[in-house]
């Protein structure tokens, strides 16, 4: 009957011969790799990410007053809750002059709450905060705040969110305000300025 069809195989390696076998004679055999000998006075370059010279020893030397605070949605929120004037409370919780600030992403995050958080906007609203435009798509406000303080060391977070603060907490030298016991309370300051620590 018809022969059986052997499949090819493709792509199969032929077995090679090894440089350092030895049946090939001394010339043609490869050498074994020497190893250098490493010298312990020889400086190890590695890549080490390097952090902004406004972080001197452990402290922040850009923070000071007067303090620019970053605003969050929810901070605004539940300072309406504990009934606390957000300027005032920020002046006796850091003992100098304060300018809270608020980026177009938290602004439009508060609009888009709608009428049960008009106190809220008419409070975001107010001539004393400074506004900051924001450059990029989107609205989300979390990665807006990491991202600008990352960028610049200048600002203090002001957030009762514990996702947003587990993530700012990564990065040195931005301290977190938050809300606690009906006053403000802040994180990560040094002790030479700033709230009693409880």
């Amino acid at each position: 009957q018809g022969k059986q069809k052997k499949a090819r195989k493709y792509a199969v390696m032929k077995r090679m011969i090894s440089l350092r076998d030895q049946r090939i004679n001394e010339k043609e055999r490869a050498k074994a790799p020497v190893k250098k000998k490493e010298d312990p006075s020889a400086i190890k370059e590695r890549e080490v990410p390097q952090h902004p010279s406004c972080l001197f020893f452990q402290y922040n030397t850009q923070l000071g007053p007067p303090y620019h605070i970053l605003v969050d949605t929810n901070f605004i929120n539940f300072s309406i809750k504990a009934k606390l004037d957000l300027v005032q409370s920020m002046m006796d919780c850091l003992y100098a002059k304060c300018i809270p600030c608020i980026t177009d992403c938290v602004m439009g995050e508060i609009e888009k709450l709608g009428q049960k958080y008009r106190v809220a906007l008419r409070i975001a609203k107010d001539p004393q905060f400074e506004r900051l435009p924001c450059m990029h798509k989107g609205t989300y406000a979390d990665d807006c705040l990491v991202q600008r303080v990352t960028q610049h060391k200048c600002y203090i977070v002001a957030t009762v969110d514990k996702e947003l603060k587990r993530r700012i907490r990564k990065i040195p030298g931005v301290p977190i305000m938050y809300i606690s016991r009906h006053r403000y309370n802040i994180e990560r300051m040094p002790d030479d300025y700033g709230a009693p620590r409880f």
